[in-house]
């Protein structure tokens, strides 16, 4: 039986992904928007799910360890592109990348809750919109500006300054019926990736002119990333999650 484990493809993401195929794993490229649709059709054996979706896989997966994808305060790669300041924004017509998943909630907490703005929606189109919610490689791309808007904001940043805490955006987890031994190579396999951090770093640091990233933009890049739940990261993701009930639908 192959195992498939759903791959997201951004550059924060690939040193899960880095011992995998060496192993026979299959990888499925799905971005967060979704990663959970194709776990519920019994898609994917495991992957880093948006943690906004997490309680609802319980049934059918569970946490492996305590693999995540967090920011310690700069996220670099989820901007808010805006043609005013984001207190600002009462009213506005915000786009959305199709891509974003636990990216829209934390816009609607940042918003909500730090400056008391409600948006008109969340779903204009680019050329009607005052504002862009960009994600992954895109808000990567984005992150010092895009043109045709004034200001920048990185959510990651807005969420540090709100809490002090960092941000979790994923969490991997793993199908429950899943026979042994695959669970342990999988869990062997993201081990492997993070910890030959040296190794992860010669891959990911070579120029990206797709992101308009040198290396020495990577590497302050993924400096600013954590793979691992510790206790700030649980307390972020339990204070994120009560925010979130906290805020109108």
């Amino acid at each position: 039986m192959v195992i498939k484990v759903g791959r997201v493809p951004y550059l924060g993401f690939e040193p899960f992904y880095f011992d995998m195929e060496r192993r026979g794993i299959e990888l499925v490229s799905l971005v967060p928007s979704e990663i959970t649709k194709a776990a519920h059709e019994g898609l994917l054996d495991a992957a880093p799910f948006p943690v906004t979706d997490c309680s609802n896989l319980e049934g059918e997966f569970d946490y492996l360890t305590g693999f995540c994808f967090s920011t310690i305060r700069n996220s670099g790669s989820v901007i808010l592109n805006t043609n005013k300041p984001i207190e600002e924004l009462e009213g506005s017509q915000i786009s959305v990348s199709k891509d974003a998943a636990t990216a829209l909630e934390l816009l609607r907490v940042i918003l909500n809750l730090k400056y008391s703005v409600k948006p008109n929606n969340y779903d204009a189109t680019v050329d009607s919109a005052d504002a862009i919610l960009n994600v992954g490689n895109t808000g990567l791309r984005y992150r010092r500006g895009m043109r045709g808007f004034l200001h920048s904001y990185d959510l990651g940043e807005e969420w540090h300054q709100f809490t002090q805490l960092p941000f979790v955006f994923s969490r991997w987890m793993i199908r429950k019926d899943l026979e042994s031994p695959n669970p342990a190579i999988i869990e062997d396999a993201l081990y492997v990736g993070l910890q030959d951090w040296a190794d992860g770093i010669f891959h990911i640091s070579e120029s990206r002119d797709n992101l308009r990233m040198h290396p020495q933009d990577i590497l302050t890049y993924t400096q600013g990333l954590r793979y691992f739940m510790g206790v700030p990261e649980r307390k972020a993701l339990e204070s994120f999650l009560s925010y979130l009930k906290d805020i109108p639908t």
